[in-house]
């Protein structure tokens, strides 16, 4: 699989400004701003409550916010209509869950394959495109990936985000599911997608551990982000 973009490209993937957004009478976002650039990776932290996995539903234009603007890819998606919205998720972004979310009836192979093909990708492209992304994260063949451990359908889950190659992969807690080796081995993968596919990656964990890994390591908190330095993100 080739990269898509292009590393050097001054043009984030992701841009937003301005967030703002409540719950209710309580405030989650107040002015927040974000820059992501391809080959880039950021980890946002914070504690329960903090709006980290709303941040994340803003950027797929799942919520929409009060104010701001939200641009992937240069678009700005608040206020996209639904089938603009739609196109532009399947084709500059990817998603991993923390339980990876996979139909495990389905085997690894057509569960990758089912994203491209929603994304109407010829079918012998997906399957070429599925094949070579497993083969690069090592995930073996299997009838059903049920039969998978739990870091191989996690790796299935990252290949199923890549198959499309987004220009932005987004990660909600993806290791927080996993055994500290598996875990450790997940991350390491995770946080060398960026470089390897040329994308930007935005991860959302309580992990310090996992964001001490990233490029950049930002705390939610009092409705914006604020940078992390010492090493220590909770």
């Amino acid at each position: 699989m080739g990269t898509a973009h292009d590393t050097e490209s001054t043009q984030p993937v992701l841009e937003i400004r301005g967030l703002a957004h409540s719950l209710g009478t309580r405030k989650l976002f107040s002015d927040l701003s974000l820059t992501l650039r391809a080959g880039e990776s950021v980890a946002v932290t914070g504690p329960s409550g903090s709006g980290k996995s709303t941040l994340l539903s803003c950027v797929l234009g799942l919520v929409k916010p009060a104010a701001g603007s939200v641009k992937v890819t240069g678009t700005d998606i608040v206020g996209l209509r639904s089938a603009r919205l739609a196109t532009l998720r399947a084709q500059s972004m990817g998603m991993v869950f923390q339980f990876g979310e996979l139909l495990p009836e389905l085997s690894p192979l057509d569960n990758v394959m089912l994203a491209a093909l929603l994304a109407r990708t010829d079918r012998h492209v997906a399957k070429d495109r599925a094949r070579k992304l497993l083969d690069d994260l090592g995930v073996p063949q299997a009838k059903t990936s049920e039969e998978l451990s739990g870091g191989e359908r996690q790796r299935t889950a990252v290949a199923r985000a890549l198959i499309n190659e987004p220009a932005l992969l987004l990660a909600d807690e993806p290791t927080g599911a996993l055994d500290t080796e598996t875990r450790d081995r997940t991350a390491e993968l995770l946080f060398g997608l960026p470089r390897r596919y040329a994308c930007g990656l935005l991860v959302v964990t309580h992990d310090p551990g996992i964001a001490a890994r990233a490029g950049r390591t930002l705390r939610l908190e009092a409705g914006i982000l604020k940078p992390v330095s010492s090493g220590v993100s909770e």
